[in-house]
């Protein structure tokens, strides 16, 4: 993989209609994380909802799970 495929890259905010297709979720995390998230909204032009929305779609589209963490989620799907 060429390391510019690896980077998590944003963008310029492009003005485009949407569908509403979000719901409402409180997260706790560090306050260096949301000043970084916030400093990354600031330079993008970009909410720091929809900052931390391509994060997370990001790291979820490469996230793997450990071998032993799939045999858990396999268990746990055989108990009906």
């Amino acid at each position: 993989m060429d390391a510019i495929e690896d980077k998590f890259i944003v963008t310029p905010k492009k003005r485009e209609p949407k569908e509403d297709k979000s719901v409402i979720m409180t997260l706790r995390l560090e306050r260096e994380l949301q000043e970084a998230f916030d400093r990354l909204a600031a330079t993008s032009g970009r909410s720091r909802n929809e900052v931390m929305c391509m994060a997370l779609r990001y790291a979820l589209e490469r996230l793997e799970l450990a071998p032993e963490m799939e045999d858990m989620g396999e268990a746990g799907a055989k108990k009906d």
